[in-house]
């Protein structure tokens, strides 16, 4: 490591993360340096266009095994992107552009829309997104975050 340089703080195979702009609650999610796209779960996702400008309108449901606390937002598309799936299956997913914070660490992070109701996270933290960030140790959780830590709305 050079001088002057900062180790990158480590993170576990799960933590809690916060996407400020689209749920006020944090979110359990997976880190997997196996898939490149990060995907978060959009609840009845609907992709309009408006004064030319193509919107994504869903539900986040930051609570795993529940529907409560659902909050709707609408954000612009930033592109589609062909995503192959831990299945094999190709899909088109729309892209978003969103701030995403864990533990000190603040960011944009691009994360494509799906649906995720057989996956076990609501949302998958690919490589691209912690990439020159983080260091990831697969055999630990939540090193940098709990649910309290990553709260946006207090």
């Amino acid at each position: 490591m050079s001088a002057g340089k900062s180790p990158k703080p480590v993170i576990g195979w799960r933590e809690w993360i916060a996407l400020p702009e689209l749920c006020s609650s944090p979110i359990k999610a997976k880190i997997d340096t196996g898939a490149r796209t990060s995907a978060l779960h959009a609840f009845g996702l609907e992709i309009n266009e408006e004064e030319g400008v193509t919107l994504a309108t869903f539900e986040v449901h930051p609570d795993q095994r529940s529907s409560r606390a659902a909050e709707k937002v609408t954000c612009p598309v930033q592109s589609f992107r062909r995503v192959r799936s831990s299945n094999g299956k190709v899909e088109l997913r729309p892209v978003i552009v969103t701030d995403a914070r864990l533990g000190d660490t603040g960011w944009p992070i691009e994360i494509t829309l799906t649906s995720r109701d057989q996956m076990g996270f609501r949302i998958l933290l690919g490589r691209a997104a912690v990439r020159k960030r983080f260091l990831v140790n697969p055999g630990r959780s939540y090193l940098l975050s709990s649910p309290s830590d990553q709260r946006t709305d207090q």
